[in-house]
């Protein structure tokens, strides 16, 4: 079916095409309020969320920016996206788009995609992440997969590949456990200095 248009997308390859850990994927389709259909023992999502999902991997990668403002940029909200019925109906019996902002007014999209690209972001710090880290180590925080890969500057797959402790950037990733989302909980230390 190479030529074919898809109208299922199995949930289970989702984390593969995006190369992200699944807790991952399942937080983004919390995020974008897409509720995969269950056909015996598998889910899936239809077209028109493939393609949400597709956009906002597309704009985290591409801007930096979080669900949050991608949400807010294409015009989403929590009513809009679920329908007023939270069903995915709009009150009239007619699906609201399985996701997908209504009106479905691509103009209003992309005047705000032109204020949200408009307002003046200063150039990446590329010292941040180290210091992201060591105030991690200092404090004791235990940071999520996405998080150490986002520092790292590396993908989520390629973190949790990773033996259960490994060293970057003059620290100590330590897997510690799990945090309440499903994805790892990483502690963080630096070396000891020799004397």
């Amino acid at each position: 079916m190479a030529g074919s248009e898809i109208d299922k997308y199995p949930v289970a390859q989702l984390d593969d095409r995006y190369n992200l850990a699944r807790s991952a994927v399942y937080t983004r389709m919390k995020q974008l309020s897409i509720r995969p259909e269950r056909v015996g023992n598998k889910s899936y999502i239809n077209r028109e969320q493939l393609e949400l999902m597709d956009s906002l991997h597309r704009f985290i990668n591409e801007t930096g920016g979080s669900a949050a403002e991608f949400i807010e940029a294409r015009g989403l909200n929590q009513s809009s996206a679920k329908g007023r019925n939270g069903d995915g109906s709009n009150g009239n019996g007619k699906n609201a788009g399985s996701g997908l902002a209504l009106p479905g007014d691509f103009g209003r999209f992309m005047s705000a995609m032109a204020d949200f690209m408009s307002r003046s972001q200063p150039a990446p710090d590329p010292i941040k992440p180290y210091s992201d880290l060591e105030s991690a180590a200092r404090n004791g925080w235990q940071l999520s997969t996405e998080h150490i890969a986002y520092l790292l500057n590396v993908s989520p797959a390629e973190v949790e590949r990773c033996p259960d402790q490994f060293q970057d950037a003059g620290f100590i990733f330590t897997r510690v456990g799990y945090r309440r989302d499903g994805q790892a909980a990483w502690q963080v230390t630096k070396p000891r200095r020799r004397i």
